[in-house]
């Protein structure tokens, strides 16, 4: 993910921006409709404890049935191109011969709908969904490369690692990004239905380990979210300061003014509470940064680095550029620890995944998705990092472009105009979208506040959004270290959602999974289930049915959350070593880009 920016993969699993009518209807009374279908209309079976795990399996198994018998009627190039949101031209699911849910065929009566669902039955919810699930694989290996892809501060994670050590852990993290998202394809095939849709990561964590991992989770993406609103303020401070120098470097704006300029047009964008208009910018912005990726590496070639910022960022005097094969001379663990918490901060888009995947009409096909724009993200991430690593050596800035020198003027303020543009857009979506997250998940969920679509609630969101983009503007002033704030959310946040959780998820879906009995059965007809066992002994039933991969991906989780909080640690010594050594302060008003 791009510093400069938020992405797509930003949202948890909240709202695709693309799809802005999922976004505009979260924290209202409005919970989406397929088809005509009120999702109202249904029972709130997102918050059921008493839907057990064996009945989500088997309406998923039950919906994976179906879905295998759908036949794209497009090609691959003309699924990439397809708007998520776009008509589908493919025909509705076919039900075959002697489903009892056959159109034309004897519709089941209210004894054949399970406890806690309403009268709509299978055949209805099968068709509206269909409606509403339009994605190919190929739209969404697109949508996974525009959200996840930007690599502008690989190349200064590359320097404080080195080209074996960089090349190295960015191919094993890529590797683990891999296999921990195809564990959430695993677990979402398997609990996500036509009856009970699996929406995001939180009813995932709901499904497997019940309501309070859900908060933890959704408290976590709330963080995020945060902290990402106070990224893009203090990357927009340093854009804005920048360009304000001018080509001739007499030119001034305090640093924190140019932050508080960004935080007040964040929160005028902030009140607008309808997005869907905003969809087609979320694209523009994605390939504007492409553009200054570009741009970046090329010109870097071409002009001396920004030696200013680098003293301040990097702790380094004007000298010959030097680059490292092996783990560069002079830095500690903290330094090694920060470059490894950018590059995980880098592959952070699990937590849009099980979203995406609920767009789609074959799940089964994620993986397709996946494998591509993982490997082609990877090349990216190392061609740029390579590239730029070498042309700068130690002076390389966290954010790339911003490490082009004033005597470039014309090619910095490019980069910079753009990503600022860019930026104001994802500004836009994510600082709405974090605020409606919070007020659904604490203010309305927890306090019982009333829906965003009330008169009391539409006065709430005006009074709420000056305190979000005012406490933004406190945490980027006061923290004035992009590098340092990158890794703290690679660490905090990133790192679980990408690496901690989904193993120990698996772990859990494995354990419920394999504890099933051939002699035990749920009755869809009257959702009645019956297991042999209950308790300590089911579990390790279940954990002993796979131990080796059980085993594995428990020793992983642990050692991602291990890894996490050396992270944590490392962000913290280097943010106090910075400011020891650059002389910027809190609240300056001194550009730390230069």
């Amino acid at each position: 993910m791009a510093t400069g920016h938020a992405s797509g993969a930003l949202l948890g699993g909240v709202a695709d921006p693309r799809h802005l009518a999922e976004t505009d209807a979260i924290a209202t009374g409005i919970h989406g409709s397929v088809d005509g279908l009120q999702a109202q209309s249904r029972p709130n079976i997102y918050n059921d404890a008493k839907i057990k795990f064996e009945e989500y399996h088997y309406w998923a198994n039950r919906s994976r049935e179906l879905e295998n018998r759908i036949e794209s009627n497009r090609g691959w190039l003309s699924s990439v191109f397809k708007r998520k949101d776009e008509k589908s031209s493919e025909e509705p699911v076919s039900i075959p011969a002697g489903d009892p849910h056959e159109k034309g065929s004897k519709k089941p009566n209210d004894a054949t709908v399970p406890d806690g669902a309403s009268a709509i039955t299978d055949y209805e919810w099968i068709n509206a969904r269909g409606a509403t699930r339009t994605a190919t694989w190929g739209s969404i290996f697109y949508l996974i490369t525009t959200d996840i892809l930007g690599p502008y501060n690989v190349p200064w994670a590359v320097s404080r690692m080195g080209y074996g050590p960089g090349f190295a852990l960015y191919t094993v993290f890529g590797s683990l990004a891999l296999y921990s998202s195809l564990q959430l394809w695993q677990m979402f095939i398997g609990l996500d239905s036509t009856r009970y849709p699996l929406r995001n990561y939180g009813d995932l964590a709901f499904r497997v380990y019940g309501n309070r991992a859900r908060y933890l989770f959704n408290i976590l993406q709330m963080f995020q979210f945060f902290l990402m609103v106070a990224l893009i303020t203090e990357s927009n401070g340093q854009s804005l300061a920048q360009m304000a120098a001018g080509s001739s470097g007499t030119g001034f704006l305090c640093f924190v003014a140019a932050e508080g300029i960004t935080a007040i047009i964040g929160l005028l964008l902030g009140q607008i509470r309808t997005l869907q208009r905003l969809g087609w910018l979320a694209n523009v912005a994605v390939w504007l940064n492409v553009i200054v990726m570009v741009m970046t590496m090329i010109v870097v070639h071409k002009y001396p680095p920004n030696y200013e910022a680098a003293e301040i960022a990097n702790n380094v005097k004007e000298g010959p550029i030097v680059t490292s094969a092996n783990w560069p001379e002079g830095l500690g663990l903290s330094d090694y620890m920060g470059g490894v918490m950018n590059c995980v901060y880098a592959y952070g888009g699990a937590v849009l995944f099980n979203e995406l995947m609920a767009e789609m009409r074959k799940p089964m096909d994620f993986w397709k998705s996946l494998v591509c724009a993982e490997a082609f993200i990877y090349a990216v991430y190392i061609t740029m990092g390579m590239v730029v690593y070498s042309a700068q050596g130690q002076f390389t800035y966290p954010l790339a472009y911003q490490g082009i020198p004033s005597s470039a003027y014309s090619w910095q303020t490019f980069g910079n105009a753009v990503s600022y543009v860019s930026a104001l857009i994802a500004m836009a979506l994510y600082g709405n979208i974090g605020i409606k997250v919070i007020y659904a998940s604490v203010l309305q969920d927890i306090l019982n506040f009333p829906p965003l679509d009330q008169k009391t609630g539409k006065i709430l969101w005006v009074i709420i959004v000056p305190i979000y983009w005012g406490l933004a503007f406190v945490v980027a002033a006061a923290v004035p270290q992009i590098a340092n704030l990158v890794a703290l959310v690679g660490a905090l946040c990133i790192m679980q959602f990408q690496y901690t959780f989904p193993p120990l998820l698996k772990v859990g879906y494995n354990v419920q999974k394999d504890a099933m009995l051939p002699e035990e059965t749920f009755d869809p007809a009257t959702g009645q289930l019956q297991r042999a066992d209950f308790g300590v002994k089911r579990w390790i039933r279940g954990y002993m049915k796979k131990p080796i991969w059980n085993t594995f991906d428990v020793l992983f989780g642990l050692a991602a959350l291990a890894t996490a909080g050396l992270g944590i640690w490392a962000a913290a010594i280097n943010m106090k070593a910075q400011f020891e050594a650059s002389g910027i302060t809190p609240f300056t008003c001194k550009n730390p880009a230069g």
